[in-house]
């Protein structure tokens, strides 16, 4: 008679080593995976759209990107250095000389449901603030009180009413984006450092005044489309044109690169601002 045969069975301590062992050999195999994959391919990409007008494009910054566009788009700006910086995606919309209907028809397009993240400034040129720095600024041409004024009037009867409608158009256009809105720079503090500027100190710190009016309307429109505002007043306090370092440009040459923000200003300024 033959003896039965018995199949032998692992201990239940055994069969735990071994399901222990194969789960390590899967984990380790899974981190040689992850360590030859891509970090870009691990997190999803932020995709950024940068909007507005010569304060974001980087005009000032004296080297700008030949797109063919004349937008005076620049790698000196606060948008390429802070696309760089988070390392998203960037689309580089805003455009020199924009104004809010620039903005509307030709900028939008680029925003869509996949939009992460977007940062705009606008509403200076709808003021006709270099209008009012040209006739502020020109020797012998007097005080230029009734200029300023009229721009005070627009920012605060037409302008509210102009960026609700943009903000509201952004808000449909990219519903889940995180949007910030950057506000001006004070330009001047008060002295009189090129005499071919001819800008009292009045007149200097009433243009203060103004952009700090315009800051305000485009804070509050941007809090009633839930946006975020940078407000860049502290960070370039010290630093406006006559001080050292400038921020800002004083009159330059070519005469667009005036009273806009330098590389020390979009780097220094506004990139550490932003979220």
């Amino acid at each position: 008679m033959n003896p039965p045969h018995i199949t032998s069975r692992p201990s239940p301590s055994k069969k735990i080593w071994r399901q222990l062992r194969n789960a390590s050999v899967i984990t380790a195999f899974i981190g040689l995976l992850l360590a030859f994959t891509p970090a870009a391919a691990l997190a999803q990409e932020t995709n950024y759209v940068a909007l507005g007008d010569s304060y974001a494009s980087g005009t000032g910054t004296r080297a700008y990107i030949d797109d063919g566009s004349g937008c005076e788009r620049s790698t000196h700006a606060h948008p390429y250095l802070y696309a760089n910086h988070i390392g998203a995606n960037l689309d580089f919309q805003a455009c020199a000389g924009a104004r809010i209907p620039n903005v509307r028809n030709s900028q939008l397009a680029a925003l869509g449901p996949d939009t992460d993240l977007i940062t705009i400034s606008v509403g200076g040129n709808d003021t006709g603030w270099v209008d009012v720095l040209i006739s502020c600024g020109t020797p012998f041409s007097g005080p230029c009180w009734d200029d300023i004024a009229q721009a005070e009037r627009y920012i605060q009867e037409e302008l509210p009413a102009e960026l609700n409608g943009l903000y509201a158009d952004i808000n449909t256009a990219a519903p889940n984006a995180n949007v910030y809105v950057t506000g001006y720079p004070r330009l001047f503090n008060g002295e009189r450092c090129n005499w071919l500027v001819d800008l009292s100190y009045e007149e200097q710190m009433a243009l203060n005044d103004a952009a700090d009016l315009l800051n305000s309307v485009i804070a509050s429109a941007a809090a009633g489309a839930g946006f975020g505002f940078i407000d860049v007043t502290g960070a370039f306090t010290g630093h406006a044109v006559c001080d050292d370092p400038e921020y800002l440009n004083g009159l330059s040459w070519p005469l667009g690169e005036s009273f806009h923000p330098n590389t020390l200003g979009h780097s220094q300024g506004y990139l550490p601002l932003l979220p």
